[in-house]
């Protein structure tokens, strides 16, 4: 295959439009923030369960007080009926010795229930203490994860602004290469990645491979329109007056 020396030349431009492009596309697939935003994502549901368990214990805690409130509500409506019957003088004596009987016992009863609703009251405080210090670290965690998304999409932003201009400043410059040359070049940079490289030396620039000297000397024989390949990874090699030819 033949192509100008000069439209060759422009091949390295071509390829390194490619190159920023791929780089491109590997920051987008490579982000740091990425990962971060995995760890984030995985932090808050870590913190949501744990905001989640210490309310529902909250609430089991509320629902014992209430239970515990009424009980003693009742066990003092009892007293406050006896000590009704036993003030209006219209019992008689046996009634009378129960219901003294009856108070001492509700008295003993109200007493056992408000230690006991003192230590469920005691521990609802501490568990609501460890609600409002989860809610705190589901918030910082959420933060967390909303500052991670923010520099991402920024990020992505940058890159897709980037990738557009460098986009458009290929569609304009393949346009300038033959068919069969475009052609080569973009099959060898499907398949290797890198379409063309300088010969620098006895080194292609793209697979940076040192080329031997029986392959070298069948290049500098070539003609200059000739259009040249790699043995190793198949890339075009540019020839300029920095091959050293």
């Amino acid at each position: 295959m033949k192509a100008d020396a000069n439209v060759q030349r422009r091949l390295l431009d071509l390829a390194e439009v490619d190159a920023e492009l791929s780089r491109v596309n590997h920051r987008r697939r490579t982000l740091p923030e990425l990962a971060e935003i995995g760890t984030a994502e995985q932090t808050v549901q870590a913190k949501r369960d744990a905001l989640v368990a210490v309310e529902t214990s909250l609430g089991d805690l509320d629902r014992e007080v209430r239970r515990q409130e009424l009980e003693i509500e009742q066990v003092r409506a009892r007293e406050d009926r006896d000590r009704k019957l036993m003030a209006d003088g219209s019992v008689g004596a046996k009634q009378l010795a129960d219901l003294e009987h009856e108070l001492a016992t509700l008295q003993r009863r109200q007493g056992v229930l408000e230690d006991d609703l003192l230590e469920l009251m005691e521990r609802r405080e501490a568990v609501d203490a460890d609600t409002s210090h989860a809610r705190v670290e589901l918030d910082k965690a959420q933060a967390a994860l909303s500052d991670a998304q923010g520099r991402r999409d920024s990020a992505l932003a940058d890159l897709d602004s980037t990738e557009g201009k460098r986009a458009a400043e290929r569609e304009l410059m393949v346009k300038g290469f033959p068919d069969p040359l475009l052609g080569l070049y973009e099959r060898v940079r499907a398949q290797r990645g890198i379409g063309a490289g300088l010969l620098h030396g006895r080194r292609c620039g793209a697979c940076r491979i040192e080329i031997d000297r029986t392959t070298m000397s069948t290049i500098k024989a070539a003609a200059a329109d000739d259009v040249v390949t790699c043995d190793e990874c198949g890339a075009i090699l540019v020839r300029t007056s920095e091959s050293g030819l």
